[in-house]
């Protein structure tokens, strides 16, 4: 049930939950219709600092993150300063209780609690451990069944990087709920895995949304071998998974629409397959992981405007990155063209995976933006190549190019 409060509500409401000793974490994403802000997502959450308590101001802008410390008797000026830049979400977590407040597009601030039976923990100490969505040391059913940890929670050598994956991946996802809307649809997330081979990503995302965050989800997950496919559903059916599904068959030929469409290291096009499936589905919110790139490798020249690059190309190595930067370049700026706010970042350290570059993109971007479709065509001109993935989005392309030709002739 959610209910309208005013400001004033609002920052007396913040200001009891930061300072109780229950509160475990608070989430700023979203700018409120009209309302610039410098920052696209700030997370609170307490520490101990010389043994005193402290709450700890995160600041993300879109490239970096910034941190300041304040006791508790100082936060009053930091968070008057996040009031005012009229966030649209904010998310706050404590042992007991999940509190959201949106803001809508009438200006209205809507207000939703949920109790939750979670036992209250300790506040983190600066000098911790890294905190990590499913942490190591804890027992944890799934990381168990899937041969991850023992039963004491202990990482089992072989699977520490197949570990360390899955938790960036999850915080990757953690820090994008506010930001693409998952939080407040009011029903579960249906989630798309594409390429979803041994399913460990899939069983994590799912157990980590319903049984970690309560969030209701339903997954499916997508490859074509039907090997992996029926292991990962005796493994589903073992685990008595509410809402996990697997199909056997090829991403992009289903018909089923999601909010959330991941892709972790599906193969080559695979990849442009899955980004495809996302944005015919309009989803909030994609994660992609790109494997190989042998399209565009077989493609490149050392012709016309590339001539310059042949001392790159003619190396197989550095023709290889050359295919995967450039794949990936387009890959982004045509998300960013159908209406994604899209980065490409690290998600996980080179030493536990050679393929550690995320796409990710979330839905909410102006669609056709001129200047961003001339660097797109721009950047084709010079590699004279035309992407598979703009093949394969050709109906919902074809009408920005042809908007910004129409445009260019009217302005001769």
């Amino acid at each position: 049930m959610s209910a309208n409060v005013d400001r004033t509500t609002v920052r007396q409401l913040l200001l009891e939950t930061l300072s109780s000793a229950r509160f475990r974490r608070a989430t700023f994403a979203g700018p409120a219709r009209g309302e610039p802000t410098p920052w696209k997502r700030v997370t609170v959450r307490p520490l101990q600092l010389r043994g005193r308590p402290h709450l700890q101001f995160s600041y993300f802008d879109g490239r970096k993150t910034r941190t300041n410390n304040f006791p508790l008797d100082a936060v009053e000026p930091p968070l008057e300063e996040l009031l005012s830049s009229q966030f649209a979400g904010i998310h706050l977590s404590s042992a007991d209780e999940e509190i959201d407040l949106r803001t809508t597009k009438k200006g209205q601030i809507q207000l939703g609690r949920r109790r939750v039976a979670v036992p209250p923990e300790a506040p983190m100490a600066h000098n911790r451990v890294k905190q990590v969505p499913l942490p190591e040391g804890r027992a944890d059913r799934l990381l168990e069944a899937m041969g991850i940890v023992t039963r004491t929670g202990r990482v089992r050598p072989t699977m520490r990087d197949k570990f360390t994956q899955i938790n960036e991946f999850l915080k990757q996802l953690l820090h994008l709920l506010d930001d693409s809307g998952l939080r407040g649809l009011g029903r579960p997330i249906e989630i798309l895995d594409c390429g979803c081979g041994a399913s460990y990503l899939t069983l994590a995302v799912h157990h980590y949304l319903n049984e970690i965050l309560h969030l209701p989800a339903r997954i499916l997950g997508v490859d074509v071998n039907e090997e992996v496919i029926r292991k990962s559903m005796e493994r589903a059916d073992r685990l008595r998974a509410e809402g996990l599904s697997f199909a056997c068959g090829r991403i992009g030929e289903l018909q089923t629409r999601a909010d959330l469409v991941l892709a972790l290291h599906a193969c080559d096009t695979a990849t442009d397959d899955a980004l495809a499936q996302a944005v015919r589905s309009q989803a909030r919110l994609i994660l992609g992981v790109p494997c190989c790139h042998h399209h565009l490798n077989d493609l490149l020249r050392a012709e016309g405007e590339a001539t310059v690059l042949r001392p790159i190309l003619r190396h197989g190595i550095l023709r290889q990155r050359t295919a995967d930067l450039v794949t990936d370049a387009f890959r982004a700026l045509l998300l960013r063209l159908l209406g994604y706010r899209t980065e490409v970042v690290e998600f996980v350290s080179l030493e536990h995976t050679a393929r550690n570059l995320m796409i990710r993109a979330v839905r909410g971007a102006p669609v056709g933006e001129p200047a961003l479709v001339r660097e797109y065509l721009a950047l084709k001109q010079f590699w004279n190549v035309t992407p598979y993935l703009e093949r394969l989005l050709a109906p919902q392309v074809a009408p920005i190019f042809d908007r910004l030709s129409s445009f260019s002739d009217d302005c001769r």
